[in-house]
């Protein structure tokens, strides 16, 4: 079986998970670890038996894929250092900074020929994909809640690009049709950013969204629910708890009947098969699951959420 040469920059809290999934598929062979803190590349080099580097462009002529999971602001510049030497990227979430870089690298990987996927880790979760046979192109309307306690490593964006993103992409995936209206509020709390969020959405197919987010919790909530004709779906990110809700034919005139269904899914890891679906992507040469333009696409909405959150905060 042929093997990816690969290597993770950027080995941090969620560096290190994205390296152990490097060197536990066997469809890559885990090369390296790049971060600038000398002793973090050491120690997971060390427990992954690898190589490791304080300088990405160590990796030019050594890898064929890399996945980026330094801080945002180093996205560009990384994900463009790569994809202008013939190396895949799969770039975590959000995929640049700003969405004028998000566009320069979609265009440079297409010039290039290379898989460029971003980290929108929901799209593998299996409850998702447990009920996207039973979600339609035109819901009604969805409501989720995205909320976590304060981490200080995850600062160095808002909530919206730090946590909405997640929901916003999946959004995206689900509701054909573009975006007619959005409104957003937010407010500072714990840092100089947006930490609470909430944002509305208005779809042109008439598709209307409700999302809140929050990264000053006590505690960890992941929840997605969509109302469809006729239908409501539960979706818990967190523990694979799914609920379905179908309006039945009555049996008598003026009677309601509803089936409920909940399951339940073992918890898969889904980092391990975002990271999978990469490697298979570029041997395969096929479209990668979550592709840097649905990355720029999801950036872009953050965006102005972002900056009506801000807006909002600052009267």
């Amino acid at each position: 079986m042929k093997k990816l040469r690969t290597a993770v920059v950027g080995v941090g809290y969620l560096g290190r998970f994205h390296a152990q999934k490097h060197a536990a598929s066997e469809h890559s062979d885990l090369i390296a670890v790049v971060d600038s803190n000398e002793a973090r590349a050491k120690e997971v080099a060390e427990e992954l038996g690898c190589a490791w580097f304080r300088d990405a462009s160590e990796l030019i002529g050594k890898v064929d894929a890399v996945s980026i999971a330094a801080v945002t602001q180093m996205h560009y510049d990384l994900a463009k250092l790569f994809l202008e030497n013939n190396i895949h990227v799969l770039v975590e979430k959000p995929i640049t900074a700003d969405s004028s870089q998000g566009q320069e690298l979609c265009e440079l990987a297409k010039k290039n020929s290379l898989k460029l996927q971003v980290g929108h880790i929901e799209r593998f979760n299996p409850a998702l994909q447990s009920v996207k046979e039973k979600l339609r192109a035109k819901p009604l309307f969805i409501e989720v809640h995205r909320l976590a306690p304060f981490k200080p490593r995850a600062t160095d964006v808002d909530v919206v690009l730090d946590l909405m993103i997640h929901d916003l992409d999946v959004i995206l995936s689900l509701v054909d049709s573009p975006v007619k209206e959005v409104k957003a509020v937010g407010v500072p709390v714990l840092t100089k950013a947006v930490d609470i969020a909430n944002a509305r959405l208005e779809f042109e197919s008439g598709t209307i969204c409700n999302l809140t987010a929050s990264r000053v919790s006590q505690s960890a909530q992941r929840k997605f629910r969509v109302f469809q004709e006729a239908q409501y779906l539960s979706i818990d990110f967190g523990n694979g708890e799914v609920g379905l809700s179908t309006k039945k034919e009555p049996e008598n005139e003026g009677s309601l009947a509803i089936d409920h269904e909940t399951w339940n899914l073992e918890k898969e890891d889904a980092l391990f098969l975002e990271t999978e679906s990469f490697f298979k992507a570029i041997l395969q040469d096929k479209e990668v699951e979550v592709s840097g333009e649905d990355g720029l696409e999801a950036l872009a909405l953050a965006e102005k959420i972002s900056q009506l959150a801000r807006e909002s905060s600052a009267k």
